[in-house]
């Protein structure tokens, strides 16, 4: 059994130690704003913040995680930085098929909360390894740069 801090709810879960984090939100506990891309940490589609940091939940064990903060989709926009993110993701009309979009919103909340004034290559380092099979960067990097500038 796990006691896992997610989205600053403490929630028990039995599952198995090595069972990754992506499908202890989904299946266990029905959150499935997180997406499954790869299986592999490669696409980004699975991203959480754990204590802080862009994860990918896709290869986390569930027991790796359980003494560590984890914050998910559901509850990023409870944060002003998140909150910022998701309005300028829709202001700038990023999203199309929106599958990538969860892990997407995640890295960029994480990039300005370290780091509040992204250069393009700032915002590429952070990005890198989420991939938008509809190609919407462009938008993505400008949604940023809004994000920023409302939080300045």
């Amino acid at each position: 059994m796990f006691t896992l801090d997610i989205n600053g709810r403490k929630i028990e879960t039995d599952a198995d130690p090595d069972t990754p984090l992506l499908w202890v939100l989904r299946d266990h506990l029905g959150m499935t704003g997180s997406k499954y891309g790869c299986g592999k940490a490669l696409c980004g589609a699975c991203t959480v913040h754990v204590d802080g940091t862009a994860t990918r939940s896709c290869v986390l064990p569930v027991s790796a995680a359980a003494s560590m903060k984890i914050t998910t989709i559901e509850a990023v926009g409870d944060s002003s930085i998140g909150k910022a993110v998701q309005d300028a993701w829709i202001a700038e009309n990023v999203p199309q098929c929106g599958y990538c979009q969860s892990g997407q919103v995640m890295s960029a909340t994480a990039l300005l909360a370290t780091n509040k004034k992204p250069s393009d290559a700032d915002i590429d380092a952070a990005m890198s390894g989420n991939i938008c099979r509809c190609a919407t960067y462009v938008r993505i990097r400008s949604a940023i740069k809004r994000a920023a500038e409302s939080l300045a």
